[in-house]
């Protein structure tokens, strides 16, 4: 069994590092803090080592960084993710291209889907991505998925103005028509008689005239 390890720094007793450890969200961090415990407590290297789940070469490295560093020394190691795969100028460029839209004569489509700037990307800079990573990207750059409606790229619009005036007109000749039917219809209504004594009304009936009077 190997022999103890000296901690040379004496800010935290075994109980202290067990607390730390009892509220750290870093899954390594927090087996260190328990290992270094363990050898404060007098337990030899390769028992605190194996209770941990580390060797005692790993454990005798975590401890000369806590004498280093302290606890903050203990913290993992994290390398901030994956940097971006294309450079802020080529990013530039596939946000100009988005922009632009596609050239239908070339492009063959009337406007991107994620995968054709996923192939634009691969053939300009040689980089090969997922549909969802050029996604990513492009919400990033501030750009959604939000696109107005596609059209055909060989529409006439001389045509489609023409074709408005046609339809205003007909619309207007059938609105002209609907009011003579509705000033047909109110000429076959009943009318009040002009001539009648006042509170009187007359309806004509062919050659007959049927008075009323009020309150009758």
């Amino acid at each position: 069994m190997g022999s103890a390890i000296k901690i040379t720094r004496a800010d935290h007793t075994a109980q202290a590092l067990r607390t730390l450890a009892a509220k750290s969200a870093d899954a390594g961090q927090v087996r260190r803090l328990l290992a270094l415990a363990l050898v404060l407590e007098g337990h030899s290297r390769e028992v605190a080592a194996e209770r941990c789940g580390m060797d005692r070469q790993t454990l005798r490295d975590w401890v000369h960084r806590y004498n280093d560093k302290g606890v903050a020394g203990l913290v993992s190691i994290r390398s901030g993710g994956r940097l971006h795969v294309l450079s802020k100028a080529q990013m530039a460029e596939l946000k100009e291209l988005a922009l632009k839209g596609p050239d239908p004569e070339r492009d063959k489509v009337a406007r991107w889907r994620r995968l054709d700037p996923r192939e634009e990307a691969a053939r300009r800079f040689s980089v090969t991505v997922s549909g969802r990573t050029i996604g990513r990207w492009l919400r990033k750059m501030g750009l959604t998925r939000l696109q107005p409606r596609p059209f055909h790229p060989k529409k006439d619009m001389a045509a489609q103005e023409e074709f408005k005036k046609i339809l205003h007109s007909c619309e207007g000749g059938a609105s002209r028509q609907h009011d003579r039917r509705r000033q047909a219809d109110r000429d076959m209504l009943p009318r009040r008689s002009q001539g009648g004594a006042k509170g009187h009304a007359c309806l004509c009936l062919g050659d007959d005239r049927v008075m009323s009077t009020d309150g009758a």
